[in-house]
């Protein structure tokens, strides 16, 4: 019989994601020895290395791969059992990890803070990240739900739009191109550009309509943040591309009026194909399909 521990699998699958025993440690708050050692003893339990070097880094082996992904399969199995759990106890005292893409930080923490109006007894976790790491935590089983752009294909994921997302140009108002109205997308793709890193969803919305209409973007800066973003417009480095429910209001910027945009998405509440929902989880889920656009109206409106 296998003797081995969560505790032993959580430093796997840290290990496993780091590249490194001294980034696993640090990330886990161990001694890079004390990692190396329980990777040591499940190795001995198993009858098998887990892990192989190559060049700097370190890989998981066929043994290290079969392992860790029944490692993934226990901790959903544990998050199902939290979540059954936690619909006997019902709302009160119970839990909900959402994550959100950067560029809908300010609408997720928008709708969080509605939700727990209604239910403030739940202890909410709200991440704000990129999009491969956000399809990260949906694979790893370490949210509830997801709020992006539409997901890629083949993830295991279930998807259901809950509003749009419509993608606006902003400039500094001193911009050259404030005062125009009805500007053309060829005079548009002459000015620098200061949009999202590569393989972000709305970056790749912008190329594929400058590809649609045979122009190219005159990247100048790219930025992992859309905040950062809008601090390099409103400081005249070039115009941007960002969503209109990404708090503008407030900022001085304004809306190019551009032929074409504002460009038509989706936003999506995703989650794990099969994923088993907490109470707290199934009641935010049906709180962002009912009443996201209607809060999100709220904020452009006012």
């Amino acid at each position: 019989m296998l003797r081995l521990t969560l505790r032993q699998l959580d430093i796997l699958e840290a290990v496993a994601r780091c590249g490194s025993f001294s980034r696993a440690s640090e990330e886990l708050h161990l001694t890079q020895p004390a990692v190396s050692m329980q990777i040591k003893q499940l190795e001995a339990s198993l009858g098998l290395p887990l892990f192989e070097q190559i060049g700097k880094r370190i890989h998981l082996t066929q043994a290290g791969r079969e392992t860790l992904g029944t490692s993934r399969a226990v901790n959903r199995e544990l998050a199902n059992l939290e979540h059954a759990l936690g619909d006997l106890q019902g709302l009160k005292g119970g839990a909900l990890t959402v994550s959100v893409v950067s560029s809908a930080s300010y609408l997720g923490a928008r709708l969080i803070a509605a939700f727990r109006q209604i239910h403030p007894d739940v202890r909410v976790s709200l991440n704000a990240v990129n999009r491969e790491t956000l399809l990260r935590h949906l694979s790893e089983n370490s949210i509830d739900v997801a709020l992006m752009g539409r997901p890629p294909e083949g993830h295991d994921l279930q998807a259901q739009p809950f509003m749009d997302n419509p993608l606006v140009v902003i400039a500094s108002p001193s911009h050259p191109l404030a005062e125009m109205h009805d500007i053309p997308l060829q005079r548009l793709a002459e000015e620098p550009f200061v949009g999202r890193e590569q393989g972000s969803g709305t970056r790749s919305a912008v190329e594929k309509f400058f590809d649609e209409n045979d122009l190219t973007l005159k990247v100048a800066m790219e930025m992992n943040k859309n905040e950062a973003i809008k601090q390099a417009v409103e400081a005249g480095l070039g115009v941007g591309v960002v969503s209109l429910h990404g708090e503008l209001a407030k900022r001085s910027l304004c809306i190019l009026d551009v032929q074409g945009f504002p460009l038509l998405r989706q936003w999506y509440l995703v989650q794990r194909q099969g994923k088993r929902l907490s109470a707290a989880a199934q009641a935010f889920a049906r709180f962002v399909l009912n009443e996201a656009a209607r809060i999100a109206h709220v904020d452009v409106a006012g």
